[in-house]
This record gives structure tokens, C-alpha cells and sequence, in this order.
């Protein structure tokens, strides 16, 4: 497992999501926002959309370094994408950052310098709605995503591997999920397996728990399920967690136990930092 190769336009990877849309996800976080966790995970989705084409805009325009697919599974497993992007599988970053269904006015509070805080405002494109309603029907979102892989992986052999972030708070409603997430790890490119990251979102107040080593801490069922699910991380992670202040071993899975709004941004945002595309392709 190399994970060396270029990322440029002629060689690009990809990033999917999938995201639990049952009826939980209504359901609020446990630190006190009152946000839901179908919102949570809609916004940070879409923050990791918005920065993703900023770091792929150059002078010529947004190059495509990434090609993004996000599975929503709730009533039905089916491309989360809406608008323009309607029902599409893995689209071309230029295409994404071209076509959000809106672009929002939000408002934010930043330091003043004086111990204090000033509202800003600020531009929010959105991609992706929040939904809540249905079971978790996991198992069958894995499958999909792997059709997803075997296209992409079909027209890009030679990639750096593919990612997988599983959003949820919850256990599947269909199948034991851990047999597709098995053969998802076990898809190569020729730089290396395909990376699957596995989120637990949760209303507990309670440090989540990021990357461990081994499930002997985790005491829930669904916790112990998705860490036998998820990758370990390779060493490019390791270090990006390491300088992040994150006590991680080379037996470090990409998972996140109980996880809230902040620990939900850190982990898409630290989970995709070591893709950095060839400035010069």
C-alpha cells in the first residue's frame, strides 16, 4: 500500500459519501446546539465541497483533482445530489462548484480583538439538503458505492485509491454491513486499497473517541461494528492526525466514535487532507 501516486486532471481520485438519512438523524447532537445531525452532516458536507473547489481553482479555472459521489440511505439508497446534479453518481468537482442549489447568507461570530465577539456574514453554498426519514439500510448504500468504485476505478487504474466516509448514527437495518465493507477495502488501484472511513454521530454528551487502535474501549455494539468496518490508517494519516495533537498508532483506524459537529468537521477535514494535488497538472 503505496499511496504515492500524483493527483492531476489526467489522473485524478475521488471521494465518497454516504450518508444516514433515517429517521434518527432528526435527532439533535448531545453538545447543546440544538442542530440536527442530518443538518450537521449536510453542512459539513458542503464546507468540504465549498474548500475542496477553492483548492482546485487555478488561474485557468477549477481543475478536476476530484470526482465526488455522496449516497444518501434512509427511505430509499439513491444519489444525494440534487438540482442540476439530480440523481448523477461521481461528478467532476468544476462541475459541483458550477452548480450549487443555492447559495445562502449565513452569519458567524469571530473574535473583535477585545475579548469580545462581531457577527459576520457570510456566502454558504449548498449542494446538499438535510434529510431524516426511513431505516439504515447501510448495507445496501455499501453496495452501491462499490458500483460507484468499479466505474471509476474501471476508467482510472492507476489513481491514488479512492475514499469512502460512512456517516451514521446508528446500526443497518438490512444486513451485516461488515462483508461490503470488506470487499470495499479489498478494491485496489495500482497505488493501493481503497480507504473506508466510518463516522458515528451521536446525542451523547461525551468525548468522542477519534482513531483508535483497537475496539477494547469501545463498549457499544454499533461502535465495535463500525471500527471492524473501517481502514486502517495508512502512514500519510497517521502523521496529518499525529499534527493535529491526535494519539494515534500505525494501527489506527479511520473512525470516530460519538462524534458532534466540531469532532465532524475535523474528521472530513483531516480525513482528506493528505489528497494534495500536482499543482503543475
Amino acid at each position: 500500500m503505496s499511496y504515492l501516486a500524483e493527483i492531476s486532471r489526467t489522473n485524478p481520485t475521488c471521494f465518497i459519501f454516504l450518508v444516514d438519512q433515517s429517521k434518527s438523524m432528526d435527532e439533535p447532537f448531545g453538545a447543546g446546539t440544538g442542530q440536527s445531525r442530518a443538518q450537521g452532516v449536510a453542512d459539513a458536507i458542503n464546507r468540504f465541497l465549498q474548500n475542496l473547489a477553492i483548492k482546485c481553482a487555478k488561474a485557468d479555472g477549477i481543475r478536476d483533482y476530484f470526482h465526488i459521489g455522496v449516497i444518501g440511505y434512509g427511505n430509499e439508497v439513491a444519489s444525494a445530489w440534487g438540482g442540476v446534479l439530480s440523481r448523477k453518481q461521481l461528478v467532476p468537482i468544476s462541475t459541483v462548484a458550477n452548480n450549487p442549489l443555492r447559495v445562502e447568507n449565513r452569519t458567524r461570530q469571530i473574535p473583535d480583538g477585545k475579548g469580545g465577539h462581531l457577527e459576520q456574514k457570510f456566502k454558504f453554498p449548498v449542494w446538499i439538503e438535510p434529510f431524516a426519514g426511513g431505516k439504515t439500510p447501510m448495507s445496501r448504500a455499501l453496495e452501491v458505492a462499490m458500483e460507484y468504485l468499479e466505474l471509476f476505478i474501471s476508467l482510472h487504474p492507476f489513481s491514488y485509491p479512492p475514499m469512502v466516509v460512512n456517516l451514521t448514527d446508528g446500526l443497518p437495518s438490512d444486513s451485516d454491513p461488515r462483508p461490503h465493507a470488506e470487499a470495499i477495502r479489498e478494491m485496489t488501484t495500482s497505488d493501493g486499497n481503497v480507504l473506508l472511513f466510518n463516522a458515528h454521530l451521536s446525542g451523547l454528551v461525551e468525548q468522542p473517541v477519534h482513531y483508535p487502535s483497537d475496539e477494547s474501549g469501545l463498549s457499544d455494539t454499533c461502535a465495535k461494528l463500525l471500527f471492524r468496518m473501517s481502514s486502517v490508517l495508512p502512514s500519510k494519516f497517521v502523521d496529518a492526525a499525529r499534527g493535529e495533537s491526535f494519539n494515534v498508532t500505525d494501527e489506527s483506524r479511520g473512525f470516530v466514535f460519538n462524534a458532534d459537529v466540531t469532532s465532524l468537521v475535523r474528521f472530513i477535514d483531516l480525513g482528506t487532507r493528505p489528497f494534495v494535488p500536482s499543482a503543475r497538472q
